[in-house]
């Protein structure tokens, strides 16, 4: 799962509560001034741009697709408030830092094996000082079949049992709709790649959705709160 959270269309809801989830997370840490920032899957560079508007000294965009990073680089040219985009793979990685702390958003969920899996959570810790965050969206385990998420923007289809975690396949509820497949890890098993990686401490929070609104009441997001589709998992170098 990688829903664009910089896309010309309207955000679907999940999305909008994982950007509230992740600010507030920030704010909770002080904000991101004078920090050497990393964001992991950046996609086209919306939490790129998010970390450089708060003021962040330095912030690294990866990504490995290189159309993303191209978009990215055209939407907020590197050099501009030192702002950086590399096209790598969170696998295998390169030395980029360090950091004081590094974001991803619907990474980890991408991860084919456990062995990936276990080489983001290396590659990550390798790039950040001791005491450094890391602030990761990742979804919930469980809900398919059993909870409907598409009147937040998202759609499961199947579960197809196959390696080391379940494979679900899935739509964004855009127009038109767009499949995409993603593993199914649990939390513990994140848990387990971030500590072997050497990680200090993990902690976990759930989704938090926005203030309700015009568009989407307090009943609406009090639903989405009884399963929301991610978490934010938090971790210290």
């Amino acid at each position: 799962m990688q829903q664009p959270y910089d896309t010309s269309t309207t955000p679907t809801a999940f999305s909008v509560a994982d950007g509230f989830t992740l600010c507030t997370a920030l704010d909770a840490l002080g904000g991101v001034h004078g920090l050497d920032t990393l964001d992991l899957a950046c996609g086209h560079g919306g939490i790129v741009r998010l970390l450089a508007s708060g003021g962040a000294r330095r912030t690294v965009g990866v990504d490995s697709c290189p159309e993303r990073i191209r978009r990215a680089r055209a939407e907020h040219p590197e050099g501009s408030s030192a702002v950086e985009y590399v096209v790598a793979d969170a696998v295998g990685m390169p030395q980029l830092g360090p950091f004081d702390l590094a974001t991803a958003v619907y990474l980890f969920n991408h991860a084919p094996d456990r062995t990936a899996l276990h080489a983001m959570f290396r590659s990550i810790r390798a790039n950040l000082r001791a005491g450094g965050r890391l602030l990761a969206i990742v979804p919930n385990a469980g809900a398919f079949p059993q909870v409907d998420w598409s009147p937040y923007g998202v759609r499961i289809l199947d579960r197809v049992a196959d390696g080391d975690a379940p494979l679900l396949k899935a739509q964004f509820l855009t127009e038109p709709p767009q499949h995409f497949e993603y593993r199914e890890w649990t939390h513990s098993d994140f848990a387990e790649a971030a500590v072997e990686a050497g990680f200090s401490t993990v902690g976990w929070q759930p989704g938090r959705p926005p203030p309700a609104d015009a568009v989407r009441d307090e009943a609406y997001w009090t639903a989405y709160r009884a399963w929301p589709v991610s978490s934010l998992m938090t971790c210290t170098a």
